[in-house]
């Protein structure tokens, strides 16, 4: 058997052609000019993270540095030139590479299912398909006119020194603007890795970044929330000045996840009996909520954006029970950001202004009865929790017929969009069909935002004309979900890139049929109805009517 060496992190530098003259310049920057290299550990040195965690990248004028809606694994600090950050009305998802968002007609709709008898598999016309090779993936932009984008938009120019992007890249979160290069600019790209270490060693990045952080983002979680939607803005000032951000697990879940499956779980965040010393506000990511019983832990449920975590125990605190300690323990499913708020903000500002108890939703997950426990431990195992849409078939039902495999095969011009095989529990299968994810980790990093969120209904499309093959996305996707093909042209001829002399690949998955006026196919076609496209949460429902 072959010996291999563990794979490290920084095997594959962010950048292998940055030199250790660009790191000197990178360091001479005003941005690094009072951060200290000792405060970084020997295996972490300063010069290590901006060797490997960082690349320059040189924008001509009118390039697309990002996309409102993207989501982010990475910050940009500019060096040189000037960048334009296009605030409102939003540019049109067509000139970011995203398809349009419309409807077919139901003629429309009803004509597929004559002409797409006899059509070539995964057609596409010339015209169609990008010139550029798929091994030029870093070198292809999208240029957009920028006397356009000033006439139409309303910006910000943001010039040498300055940062954008951290928001997105710390928390998991879509782009909230499009920048442009302004003129022909060099950024400096910092991947979330490296932006982390120097949050975490560096006291000057993580005051920027925490206060970045607190102005904005955080304050509008805070007003957002019921609990302190009543509070003034000043309140709310003094609420996210002692509210500490925190992230828990591995930011790249999905890596570890394809590679251990469901033993990918971090230390966990609260221990069961732990004192409670303030609410956990879940901010991104995923966290299971466990107690214990015998030698191991039950599932009670799973808590995701939006949720918090030791409401009960603290308000019981407040109120004077005595011997009060958490309940449950909680721990992150691969990552979770979570907002800290402390025990005195809340006994301070919130239970004061309480009208009535706030409500103990984790009581319903304690009274569940054992027996129910066997399809959440595997649905949090297999975080098929993350899927919104679920491909979810009977198994008691389904007869193995196909029909859902033709009906997307005739929506999709003769090509099937998923494969129905898939991992199983009980009479349960979740099938290898895209269950746009409400963590979308295929989308991270795609070059030329052909993968998307389709803005009518939220399901996650690859728009094929500007998918130019690089794989990024089926290499991300931890549930297999997306497959590459070999594309062909009207004669039934493979279209080779004609610098490599390979075939030209294309990104092919399900996309909920989101142009179909009457939902998705495959569920329509099913005459059993055994197959459901599902949330986890509708899952357990269909279990308990089943």
């Amino acid at each position: 058997m072959d010996a291999v060496p563990r794979p490290q992190r920084w095997d594959k530098p962010f950048d292998e052609e940055l030199s250790s003259h660009d790191v000197e310049r990178i360091l001479a920057l005003p941005a690094f000019d009072g951060v200290q290299a000792h405060r970084f550990p020997v295996q972490i040195p300063l010069d290590g993270i901006l060797a490997n965690d960082t690349r320059l990248i040189r924008y001509q004028a009118g390039d697309v540095v990002v996309r409102e809606g993207d989501y982010g694994n990475s910050a940009f600090l500019v060096v040189e030139g000037s960048v334009c950050v296009a605030l409102t009305p939003g540019l049109p998802p067509s000139m970011l590479g995203r398809a349009p968002s419309r409807r077919k007609s139901l003629l429309s709709a009803l004509s597929q299912l004559w002409t797409n008898r006899g059509k070539i598999m995964e057609l596409r016309r010339m015209n169609d398909v990008s010139e550029r090779s798929v091994r030029t993936v870093e070198q292809q932009q999208t240029r957009l006119d920028m006397d356009y984008v000033r006439q139409t938009q309303t910006t910000v120019s943001l010039g040498e020194g300055r940062i954008f992007g951290e928001i997105a890249a710390v928390a998991r979160s879509p782009r909230t603007a499009t920048v442009v290069a302004e003129v022909d600019a060099l950024l400096l790209e910092i991947r979330w890795q490296g932006l982390r270490e120097l949050r975490r060693y560096d006291p000057g990045w993580r005051e920027r970044i925490d206060s970045t952080y607190r102005n904005n983002a955080l304050k509008l979680h805070l007003q957002e929330d019921a609990l302190f939607s009543g509070l003034s803005s000043e309140l709310i000032d003094a609420v996210a000045a002692d509210t500490l951000f925190e992230s828990y697990g591995s930011f790249d879940w999905n890596v570890d996840f394809k590679r251990r499956g469901a033993e990918s779980v971090g230390a966990k965040i609260v221990n069961e009996g732990d004192y409670p010393d303030g609410l956990l506000m879940i901010r991104g990511g995923f966290a299971k909520v466990t107690r214990r019983i015998g030698n191991g832990e039950r599932a009670l449920t799973y808590l995701r954006a939006g949720d918090v975590f030791g409401l009960d125990e603290l308000y019981r605190l407040w109120r004077g029970d005595d011997d009060v300690a958490m309940r449950a323990s909680l721990t992150p499913l691969g990552y979770v950001d979570v907002l800290r708020v402390p025990y005195f903000v809340m006994e301070r500002h919130v239970f004061p202004n309480l009208r009535q108890s706030p409500s103990d939703d984790l009581q319903s997950a304690f009274e569940r009865p054992l027996a129910d426990d066997s399809l959440l431990e595997w649905a949090i195992g297999e975080r098929f929790i993350n899927g919104t849409r679920a491909m979810v078939i009977d198994l008691d039902r389904c007869v193995r017929c196909d029909d859902c495999v033709r009906a997307c095969a005739s929506t999709h011009d003769g090509n099937p969009r998923f494969v129905r095989h898939g991992k199983d529990h009980s009479h349960w299968m979740v099938a290898n069909a895209c269950m746009h994810c409400t963590d979308p980790v295929c989308m991270i990093g795609c070059p030329t935002g052909a993968i998307h969120r389709d803005e009518a209904s939220g399901m996650v499309v690859i728009n094929d004309t500007t998918c130019i093959g690089c794989q990024t996305c089926a290499n991300a996707c931890p549930y297999d979900n997306i497959r590459m093909v070999e594309i062909r042209n009207d004669r039934d001829e493979v279209i080779i890139d004609s610098e490599q002399g390979v075939p030209l690949l294309k990104a092919t998955k399900c996309d909920f049929c989101y142009d179909q006026p009457a939902g998705p196919a495959c569920v329509r076609a099913c005459p059993h109805d055994a197959l459901r496209r599902s949330s986890f949460a509708d899952l357990v429902q269909m279990a308990e009517e089943r």
